[in-house]
Order: C-alpha cells, then sequence, then structure tokens
C-alpha cells in the first residue's frame, strides 16, 4: 500500500525540516492524552468575527472530502479516508493533504467497489485518531469547503467527539449549496453534474483527494461569479446564501 501523503509544503515540510515549534512537534509524537489535547486545541477559536471580511479572493480556505463506509454515522458508519487540498483566494496552491483510515467497522463490498479501498488497505491504515490528527494539522485554521458538506461536516465532527470529545469549531461552506443560489434554474446537487455545468474535467471520482481537489476547481470558479453579483468578502457570501 502507498504510503499517506502528508501533503507537499506548508505544515508538513516544516515539520520534516524542522520549522515546527517543540510544543507542537512534541504533541505529534506524543502519547494518546497529548495527542488528544492538540487535535482539541485546533478545534478552538476558528469563527473570528474578523474572517467575515476578508475578500473570498484572499481568503484561506481547505477544500476536503471525505470517503466513508456508508452513509449512516449514527449506525456505525466511519471515515475511511481524508483528501484535503489548500486554497488561498482563487489559488489552488498543490498543498495537499491524504491519508486512508482504518475503521472499527467492516468496509462493505459496495464500498470497496465504489471507491477501491479494500478491508486489507484499510486493516493497514493509520486510526481515525492519528488521521484526524494530522488533517487537523493541515487544514489549521483555515475555512472549510466540501461539495454536499452535511455528509462531511457530520462524519467529521463524530470523528472528533468519538476521539478527542470536541466539536468542529471550524466554519464549513458547500459548494452545491452556493451553485445551487447562483444558479436556481440548474436543478442538480451532485458533484458531476455541477462539475459538467462549469467544463471542469471529471477525472477520478470517489477518491477524497481527487474529488477535493475538483471541488476546489469549483470553488474558483465560483469566487469570479460570486464577485460579478457584488459577492465580495465571506460575509457577503453568507448574506447571499441567506436570502431567500
Amino acid at each position: 500500500m502507498k504510503e499517506p501523503m502528508k501533503g507537499n509544503g506548508g505544515f508538513w515540510d516544516a515539520f520534516k525540516g524542522g520549522g515546527i515549534s517543540p510544543r507542537i512537534a512534541s504533541m505529534l509524537g506524543a502519547p494518546s492524552a497529548q495527542q488528544i489535547a492538540f487535535v482539541r486545541s485546533l478545534t478552538k477559536g476558528q469563527r473570528r468575527p474578523e474572517t467575515l471580511h476578508i475578500p473570498l479572493s484572499q481568503l484561506k480556505t481547505a477544500v476536503f472530502d471525505l470517503e466513508t463506509t456508508g452513509f449512516h454515522y449514527h449506525y456505525g458508519d466511519e471515515i475511511l479516508s481524508f483528501g484535503t487540498v489548500k486554497v488561498d483566494g482563487e489559488e489552488i496552491t498543490g498543498e495537499v493533504y491524504y491519508s486512508l483510515c482504518k475503521p472499527a467497522c467492516s468496509v462493505p463490498e459496495d464500498i470497496v467497489k465504489l471507491t477501491g479501498i479494500t478491508p486489507e488497505m484499510a486493516q493497514d491504515a493509520p486510526s481515525l485518531l492519528q488521521a484526524l490528527r494530522e488533517f487537523m494539522a493541515f487544514v489549521d485554521d483555515r475555512v472549510l469547503i466540501a461539495h454536499g458538506s452535511a455528509h462531511d461536516k457530520a462524519f467529521l465532527d463524530v470523528a472528533l467527539w468519538k476521539t478527542t470529545k470536541a466539536h468542529l469549531g471550524h466554519r464549513v461552506l458547500d459548494t452545491m449549496m452556493i451553485a445551487q443560489k447562483l444558479e436556481p434554474d440548474k436543478k442538480i446537487s451532485s458533484l458531476d453534474d455541477w462539475l459538467n455545468a462549469y467544463d471542469l474535467p471529471i477525472l477520478q471520482r470517489h477518491h477524497a483527494l481527487e474529488d477535493a481537489k475538483m471541488t476546489a476547481g469549483l470553488w474558483k470558479i465560483m469566487i469570479g461569479r460570486l464577485k460579478d453579483r457584488g459577492v465580495i468578502t465571506l460575509g457577503d457570501l453568507y448574506s447571499f446564501l441567506s436570502k431567500t
């Protein structure tokens, strides 16, 4: 199995190069209690009011996607993989994080066919706490973005509570909701449909990192279309989405 990608640049390059503070470095290699404390610290204080005034063209975001063992976290389904790409304003930076994740439940055959993640791959993957810790460290205090974010946000919040007794504190934007608000006449919702509508190539679907990259492409286009509507800042976007 390929080693999980730790990104290329930013946090992980600094970590490998010795540029991370001793406190954070020690926590990354520390026993479980300190790992939990580190993850909990990254869930706090992420909704600073000043973020609302940042133009979308300058907003630092992390576009992410999760693959899961099913759609029902309340019936025991769990995260199988994390995929994330950093976007600075309208620039997709190329800094990525991807990791498989070892679930406590089995991987159904239909999920194997959909994602290509086999039970053997899942069994050899990092623990939920380890993958979650690395994901949270990578996204840091960025605004999170996902397509159809309710599913991903719910699984992420459940995973955080299960491992650290903390809740997700980050702002989360939904490209599906934004697209539907921009173009209400298009009665579509899936990532595939919106990629086609925006003339973006559909590459490898149902792979957390590849889906995150394609969603980042949607977000990049949306920033320009939102600007044409007079939606400049994050606060403007919230106001735009709240209008009936």
